[in-house]
């Protein structure tokens, strides 16, 4: 018998082109199974070949739990009678009784190789993935196999890959015997069939396909920082250069547009806007928004958000169809772009403007003159009042030191009145909706005033009601209910 094994191990080991230790560990597997069919299914085997000999010898386990965890007497045993068995046992560890090996006869040879087999191609077919994601090719190249329900399979090498319908370029129809590139979006190793997942639409494939056609990439001398795209339309790619003597946009485009022209048609047409990238976040969006020529921006740090301002001839280009510009100049620099004109602009900042001065004058207890210094002075808040520099606030000329010092005392009683009040409703609010990410005593103090106290509370909320309550733009809103509702689906 072990001459038998040894001679079963050979031969599969050179037909699958595998090493003998994959076709040992198979073989182990399928004696296990084989035992565990003859003892209980639920039983814990391990089954130890020799490969010298051929000889082998099987083991049933029992992993030692503690006894308020004993459940399954066919892999466990209790701490306590283990300890009888063996006084230096410990959980985690296992207890071992051998076992009478079966007779590789009465499992049938032609069932055990079934087994092995499919073990064994499980084991090329890893290693197989293995060597492609070793040499990091996220950029993928192969033919269209076959076609199934709207996905395409590709073969690329030794492994198929799956291009499903929803990443393909839309109105794009691949036929079997098409070469194809496409993006490695991911590996699914759960698959039963293709565990490469790729993609012609995620902005990354641009990126990967720029990187190909342009060596300056490669080199380091260029860096391609961001990309967004609307597949097949229209994408924007973000690019820097770290080498002055080289024009980042002028060595993507290319002698005579090449190189762009070598994506667009890789990309079924897409055309691509390519954007100097900038540390400065106002000037990346400027750039982004390109061909459009914007007038002045403010930038929110607090929200994430700009406010760009264009003149009434470049608003519909900064806009673009449906919207497509600044959509993609929003995904390509990930800050919210909210367009106006300079009249809407206008209006916008009275309106701030308005409701600063309504603040000051009912909190501050002054009259509208003061308020407008301080507005004008640049103050928005009660907490800029009270805790900008003094030397600062004395610099405001209208102003007398101890008009100063009242305004400061004013606006620090009124932080503190509304900080005590805070801490109160703050009593009655559960502790998992004040741990949540996103929220803070503030807005938690704004919730319990409308009787918003726990998780679920917030979470049977809609984003409109949030908003309303809190005054929080929408985003954040929707981020908060979203989390709030996280346990829901645990």
């Amino acid at each position: 018998m072990s001459r038998e094994i040894l001679l079963l191990v050979d031969v599969l080991a050179r037909e699958k082109n595998v090493t003998k230790d994959i076709v040992f560990g198979a073989l182990e597997m399928a004696l296990a199974s084989a035992t565990k069919k003859r003892i209980h299914d639920d039983a814990n085997v391990r089954v130890v070949v020799d490969r010298e000999s051929g000889d082998f010898e099987t083991f049933r386990r029992w992993e030692i739990v503690d006894d308020g965890d004993y459940l399954h007497e066919e892999y466990q045993i209790p701490l306590s009678d283990a300890l009888k068995q063996d006084p230096e046992v410990e959980i985690g560890d296992f207890l071992e009784e051998a076992l009478e090996p079966i007779d590789f006869g009465r499992i049938g040879a032609q069932a055990a190789k079934q087994v092995i087999l499919q073990k064994i191609r499980d084991a090329e077919r890893e290693q197989i993935l293995n060597d492609f994601l070793s040499r990091k090719e996220h950029l993928v190249t192969g033919s269209v196999k076959r076609m199934e329900r709207g996905n395409a399979i590709v073969e690329t090498g030794k492994l198929e890959a799956v291009l499903p319908r929803d990443q393909m370029i839309p109105r794009e129809n691949l036929r079997i015997g098409d070469r194809v590139k496409a993006f490695l979006l991911r590996i699914d190793r759960s698959a039963r069939g293709p565990q490469l997942v790729l993609s012609r639409t995620a902005p990354e494939f641009i990126i990967k396909l720029f990187a190909q056609e342009v060596p300056e990439v490669d080199d380091g001398l260029l860096e391609i920082k961001a990309a967004a795209r609307d597949p097949g339309m229209r994408a924007k790619i973000a690019v820097k250069s770290n080498d002055q003597r080289i024009d980042p946009i002028g060595t993507c485009v290319g002698m005579r547009g090449m190189r762009v022209t070598a994506v667009t048609n890789e990309l079924a047409g897409e055309r691509v806007d390519i954007v100097l990238w900038s540390a400065d976040p106002a000037q990346f969006v400027i750039g982004a928004l390109a061909p459009a020529e914007v007038s002045s921006i403010i930038v929110d740090e607090e929200k994430h958000s700009m406010d760009v301002v264009v003149d009434e001839q470049n608003l519909a280009i900064a806009i673009g169809r449906g919207g497509q510009n600044v959509r993609l100049a929003s995904e390509l620099t990930g800050w919210n772009i909210n367009l106006m004109t300079e009249e809407e602009s206008k209006t916008l900042v009275e309106a701030e403007a308005a409701a600063i001065r309504v603040l000051f004058i009912e909190k501050l207890d002054v009259d509208e003159e003061v308020a407008n210094i301080l507005i004008d002075e640049g103050f928005s808040t009660l907490e800029e009042v009270a805790y900008v520099p003094l030397h600062e606030m004395l610099e405001i000329e209208s102003f007398d030191e101890a008009t100063v010092q009242e305004l400061r005392e004013r606006a620090r009683n009124v932080l503190l009145t509304e900080a005590i009040v805070t801490e109160e409703k703050l009593e009655d609010v559960a502790d998992d909706m004040l741990r949540l990410d996103g929220m803070d005593k503030t807005l938690a103090g704004k919730l319990a005033g409308s009787g918003i106290k726990t998780r679920d509370d917030l979470a049977d909320l809609a984003v409109d009601e949030l908003t309303e309550i809190t005054g929080i733009d929408a985003q954040r809103a929707k981020q908060l209910i979203t989390t709030a509702r996280a346990h829901w689906f645990e």
